[in-house]
């Protein structure tokens, strides 16, 4: 007898469905898989033939022959053993195949019958809403995540023993029209206040502008003056995300397998803060069978490498692509691999390796070691940099005053002031191109949204011939400005933003 299920299988950042296929008949006992399975996905026969017998059911001795289709497509993860019981125990005659007809399942079954959790279970149910099913079968812990993605009926599961009892209840006992669940997450508890930072305000004011506008950042200085406490902070002074931005980063932390059951689903930003010895490929994602790396997992939030000449060579200018992109392309053999990496970059730096420099009294560092040390960041990945701030010492009174700065929930609310003016300019014709902020401006909008005044043009003008300045640091100061305008409510680009825009550009040019 004949029988077929669906479930999914995740082929990079992509969920593709699958059709697990099984097929039993006469002839010398045996249990064959095919469908360009990994080891993991062989060892599911042993898994599920045993879990089956535990159940007190006894399979006969015939020729079993299972199949996942399409057979181009690698299938990997113990996700399908539930579907392969599944589609066993229809060819056998125990469950009617009418039953699993618009029907997706995943999950991991142990040798008792239970039904353990699976990572991507966010993407599956949503490919499941997609492709026209009926119903959802997921693992009891994985369904509050299958859930978050709504319009869809899911069904949880704690044992083999439990799904055949649903399956024999008229539509498997659950609800046709299910709401999707509504996570939040406190934001004040999430993340530290601004007004904890003593002083410091021309780099809290380029961290505001950059938060405004998701440009990336660059803070400067000696040691303990406050770079990581900022970058830290920026956070919680980022607009909030839209339902369907929740939903995409779910979607890559679900494949990442870093929900738990207590966090099934993302409604704050990234903040990602990798430890200089990272790999590259820990970075940009990869690995046999590619899946995403730090730059992945900051999507739609913040990647944040503090000592950043300090990461290897091959690390930093990895960064080249996916910050001009907003996409990471991993190839290997016979395949290539589309990762989203649209994440608001934030880096902080000595200017030598002691960290005392410029104070010339407590700096132990040559002349050459100081100019090596800059020089692991190259000009090309400089160039992508929008906004670089010196961060210099506090003084003894701003580090003992009782004087408070802004919180954060004040810098917020300037932020979602800058953000909607964007919002009402772009969204409605750029949105299917990725464009929500000024920083993700393409060359060919920039001479229409970024229109400056006469004397902000002649400014910019002089700059751009006394700096030496590429086209890309040119349309970076024009973008910056817009924020800065934006942060003002100002339609047009006068001056005095220009002028504030190169100072941020100039830190980085004296860098280099």
């Amino acid at each position: 007898m004949f029988s077929k299920v669906l479930s999914a299988t995740i082929d990079g950042a992509r969920c593709v469905p699958v059709c697990v296929e099984a097929d039993v008949s006469n002839g010398l006992p045996m249990f064959s898989m095919v469908g360009d399975l990994t080891s993991q996905v062989k060892e599911a026969q042993e898994r599920v033939r045993t879990a089956i017998k535990n159940m007190g059911i006894t399979i006969p001795a015939k020729r079993i022959t299972v199949n996942l289709s399409p057979a181009d497509i690698r299938k990997a993860g113990s996700r399908f053993d539930l579907p392969i019981a599944a589609a066993l125990l229809a060819a056998f005659g125990l469950i009617e195949k009418e039953k699993l007809e618009g029907v997706m399942l995943a999950g991991e079954l142990g040798l008792d019958g239970k039904v353990n959790p699976v990572s991507g279970i966010l993407p599956l149910a949503e490919t499941a809403r997609e492709s026209g099913c009926t119903l959802c079968v997921v693992p009891e812990k994985n369904y509050r995540e299958a859930a978050a993605v709504g319009r869809i009926p899911v069904l949880a599961v704690h044992s083999l023993p439990h799904f055949l009892e649903c399956a024999g209840k008229e539509n498997w006992g659950v609800d046709k029209d299910p709401e999707p669940f509504v996570f939040s997450e406190g934001r004040d508890s999430l993340y530290r206040d601004f007004s904890d930072i003593q002083g410091q305000e021309h780099a809290k004011r380029a961290a505001v502008i950059a938060a405004a506008g998701f440009h990336n950042f660059l803070m400067t200085g000696p040691r303990g003056t406050g770079k990581t406490m900022i970058a830290r902070r920026i956070p919680g002074i980022l607009p909030a995300l839209s339902r369907e931005e929740q939903l995409e980063i779910s979607r890559v932390y679900s494949i990442a397998g870093l929900l738990t059951e207590e966090r099934p689903f993302l409604t704050s930003r990234p903040f990602r803060a990798p430890h200089h010895t990272i790999t590259p490929a820990a970075l940009a994602g990869g690995g046999k069978y590619p899946r995403p790396g730090e730059i992945t997992l900051a999507h739609r939030g913040i990647l944040f490498l503090d000592e950043f000449p300090e990461f290897s060579h091959d690390a930093i200018e990895i960064l080249r692509q996916p910050l001009e992109e907003r996409s990471i392309t991993i190839s290997r053999m016979g395949a290539s691999f589309v990762f989203p990496a649209d994440f608001m970059f934030v880096a902080a730096m000595n200017h030598c390796p002691c960290g005392h420099y410029p104070n010339l009294n407590h700096c132990t560092c040559t002349g050459a070691e100081i100019s090596r040390y800059k020089n692991r960041i190259s000009g090309p990945v400089m160039d992508r940099i929008d906004i670089c701030a010196e961060v210099s010492g506090v003084s003894y009174e701003e580090l003992s005053g009782r004087k408070k700065g802004k919180t954060s929930r004040e810098l917020q609310k300037e932020v979602e002031k800058a953000v909607a003016i964007q919002k009402d300019r772009y969204e409605e014709k750029y949105k299917n191109r990725g464009i929500f902020f000024n920083s993700q401006l393409r060359g060919d909008l920039i001479p229409r949204y970024c229109e400056t005044g006469r004397e902000a043009a002649r400014i910019l003008e002089k700059a751009y011939e006394k700096m030496n300045l590429s086209a890309r640091s040119y349309h970076k100061i024009l973008k910056t400005a817009r924020t800065i305008a934006d942060l003002e409510g100002e339609t047009l680009i006068k001056e005095a933003h220009i002028s504030e825009a190169l100072c941020y550009r100039e830190t980085g040019g004296n860098m280099r």
